[in-house]
């Protein structure tokens, strides 16, 4: 029997922290998934704000027109601007930019694809694809891109000519939208929980109480009493939907109130103005273009119109080197020699009469400049 025992080492304890998510319900992936665009689309469908935003981006960003370096085949680019197909159902190039605008803008990309015909020589005409079926990957080179397809079986299919493939994103290839779902939620909830005031504001509820006499024939038919007054009050209440008014008498202490008459509802406007001013800033949108008039004398002044066409100037950089690849395979399927450029119409956002009164004090400046420049001679 040993009475001194080796002591065991025991090992180190183990501190098992608990996994915790910091500010999940804001978290988003890297890339977006499916499911994220699909909550884009649901978002514009269920919050009129945003796509009336999206759709006001669309329309300032403005024309163009695409230039041919050699003028002998300028009215040929010209024609085939005005009548190539797009899709199912649109014609022109200009259908082809607002619809490829409007999904990068959402998804954060777009993709579309110039249609070769059968004897592979001339464009049959333009398709805006789905970004969220396609997913672009690098190939031997950092700049070579190569895409793929992903079919309803879940597999990929690698696109054979990429060089027909037109592909643009925004920066870090995220959504405009991005961020929205969370305020939008909110915002979705106030106005639900408006509608069911309403509701049941506009759809009167009624308590009918009737207190028996102390007598005892009064307490014996208390029960048949009671059914009988809410018969007749449902007849009194379902004759006029024939367009009939029937009243409702009854004897006896009976009482009559409508449900939830003390109650007032809530006043909402702060709340609903603090949501639509994250979404506003979001969009880069004055509010007055939206139909959100909060202040009665509000214009645009010339610094956010300012800001406004920054704005417009960066979504035309990304559409500018898609719209030149389109006009460049045109002139080379009919053999010329010769480069593209696009040429975007003017974007005025200030009043007339302030653009008027600029050059003319230019004009003025300009003047009394040369005057100088004469003395100083």
């Amino acid at each position: 029997m040993k009475l001194f025992k080796k002591k065991q080492t025991r090992a180190a304890p183990q501190i098992m922290l608990p996994d915790r998510e910091c500010g999940s319900s804001f978290a988003l992936p890297a890339e977006a998934g499916p499911l994220e665009k699909e909550l884009f689309d649901r978002l514009r469908y269920a919050v009129p704000v945003i796509d009336a935003a999206i759709m006001k981006i669309i329309r300032l960003t403005g024309g163009f027109r695409l230039v041919s370096s050699d003028e002998r085949y300028q009215e040929e680019l010209d024609r085939f601007c005005d009548t190539v197909p797009v899709g199912l159902t649109g014609q022109t190039v200009s259908s082809f930019a607002d619809t490829f605008l409007d999904s990068m803008l959402t998804y954060g990309s777009a993709v579309g694809e110039i249609v070769i015909d059968e004897e592979g020589r001339r464009i049959a005409g333009l398709w805006n694809g789905d970004p969220t079926r396609t997913s672009v990957s690098a190939g031997a080179s950092p700049f070579e891109r190569r895409y793929a397809v992903r079919l309803k079986d879940g597999s990929a299919k690698q696109i054979a000519h990429p060089e027909r493939v037109l592909y643009a994103s925004l920066t870090g290839g995220h959504s405009l939208l991005r961020g929205l779902p969370a305020i939008s939620g909110i915002l979705l909830r106030i106005y639900q929980c408006i509608g069911q005031n309403y509701d049941r504001a506009g759809n009167v509820r009624y308590a009918v109480t009737y207190k028996p006499g102390n007598g005892t024939g009064d307490i014996a038919s208390t029960r048949e009493h009671a059914m009988q007054i809410a018969h007749e009050w449902a007849d009194g209440m379902n004759s006029a939907r024939y367009g009939r008014v029937k009243d409702f008498i009854a004897v006896g202490d009976v009482d009559i109130k409508v449900i939830g008459a003390d109650n007032k509802l809530f006043d909402t406007n702060v709340p609903v103005r603090q949501l639509m001013e994250q979404m506003v800033s979001k969009l880069s949108i004055p509010p007055f273009l939206l139909g959100l008039n909060w202040s009665s004398t509000e214009r645009m002044s010339s610094q956010q119109a300012d800001i406004l066409t920054s704005e417009l100037e960066y979504y035309r950089r990304l559409l500018t080197p898609v719209l030149r690849s389109i006009g460049e395979a045109y002139l080379c399927s009919v053999g010329a020699d010769a480069v593209c450029s696009v040429e975007w119409d003017l974007i005025n956002l200030q009043d007339e009469t302030a653009l008027a009164e600029a050059r003319l004090r230019n004009a003025q400046a300009r003047e009394i400049e040369l005057r100088i420049e004469d003395q100083m001679k």
